[in-house]
């Protein structure tokens, strides 16, 4: 089946056409059926001659050969029909398929994206001490730590970088990011002297 359109994809609307299209057929069928049927009820197939081989007078013989061609005719368009219909639901169903797929695809190439626009963490927070500077600033268990103050990823050696950073920073507040839950967080942490160990906790 050709497009309808030329090349313009299937739309429901073409399908129900098709559908309304079959519907009037199979109307059209039924009436030449009736007519038959009022003509002495003869068929598709009953002889329209009489014993003796003479066109039959009980029955309008025009009307009969009429019909009986319409449904041959009626039934060859039905069948086509039938398979335009189902053509344009399998093409129908396909290019659902295939949206839903590229749907997943984009989501996906997004989600990808995203993972590799965040920065390296080098760190990561295994205990925040409650009522400790860290507690306070809003740091969690698990946030990887991407920067802090001055160190990251790229400068980052050992903890002591930290440490540095932490004596030289007491009492200022230090900018510190965290990679929490696949996002970018920032949080303000000030190192000071608290009732627990070291500047943070």
């Amino acid at each position: 089946m050709a497009e309808p359109g030329g090349g313009r994809p299937v739309t429901v609307s073409d399908v129900q056409q098709l559908v309304r299209r079959k519907d009037e057929i199979e109307a059209q069928i039924k009436a030449c059926y009736e007519l038959l049927e009022g003509q002495k009820g003869v068929g598709m197939h009953e002889p329209l001659v009489d014993a003796e081989g003479f066109p039959r007078s009980d029955i309008d013989l025009y009307q009969v050969r009429t019909a009986r061609h319409n449904i041959i005719c009626l039934q060859n368009d039905h069948k086509a029909v039938m398979k335009e219909v189902e053509e344009a639901l399998h093409k129908l169903h396909a290019r659902e398929k295939e949206k839903h797929a590229k749907d997943e695809a984009e989501a996906l190439a997004e989600a990808m994206s995203q993972n590799q626009s965040l920065p390296q963490a080098f760190a990561k927070v295994n205990t925040v001490s409650p009522g400790s500077p860290a507690s306070v600033s809003g740091l969690q268990v698990d946030d990887e730590i991407v920067e802090f103050g001055s160190v990251n990823a790229n400068n980052f050696q050992n903890l002591q970088n930290i440490a540095t950073v932490v004596q030289h920073s007491e009492g200022r507040p230090l900018s510190v990011t965290v990679i929490r839950g696949g996002r970018r967080v920032h949080v303000g942490l000030t190192p000071k002297r608290w009732a627990g160990k070291g500047l943070l906790g």
